[in-house]
């Protein structure tokens, strides 16, 4: 059995999509570019001891999504203490709206979302209450 243990951010600014990723989730940045011999940032989403993984982020290599369709590729979700309080600092940082929240009965409340890049996310919540 595999798992996935890295996540790549395509973005069409790469410091813009830092500071939303930043601003929202706390995540740190490490410049990889000399070992990746191309622009790259290593994206740290918590400590080593915490479950969860790190990914990268590079500029997009291609066009970019054609705006908001809703889930058209491989979506990484991202767990949260609060969602409506996430919400307003995804917007506030300039993210939209892609999907928006609803109950996992008895499990947890989800959404998605666009970043500045225009790539989907998934906010997850876990909520015994949920419904």
């Amino acid at each position: 059995m595999s798992r996935v243990v890295h996540f790549e951010i395509h973005a069409d600014d790469p410091e813009r999509a830092m500071q939303f990723y930043r601003d929202v989730f706390a995540w740190q940045f490490e410049d990889y570019s000399g070992i990746a011999g191309t622009p790259y940032w290593g994206v740290i989403t918590g400590p080593d001891s915490a479950m969860g993984i790190n990914g990268g982020l590079l500029k997009r290599p291609c066009p970019g999504p054609a705006g908001p369709a809703g889930v058209t590729a491989f979506v990484c979700t991202i767990g949260a203490g609060d969602y409506d309080e996430t919400q307003r600092r995804i917007l506030a940082a300039g993210g939209l709206v892609a999907m928006p929240k609803y109950a996992l009965p008895g499990m947890a409340w989800q959404g998605y979302f666009l970043d500045t890049e225009g790539n989907t996310f998934g906010l997850h919540v876990p909520d015994a209450e949920a419904r």
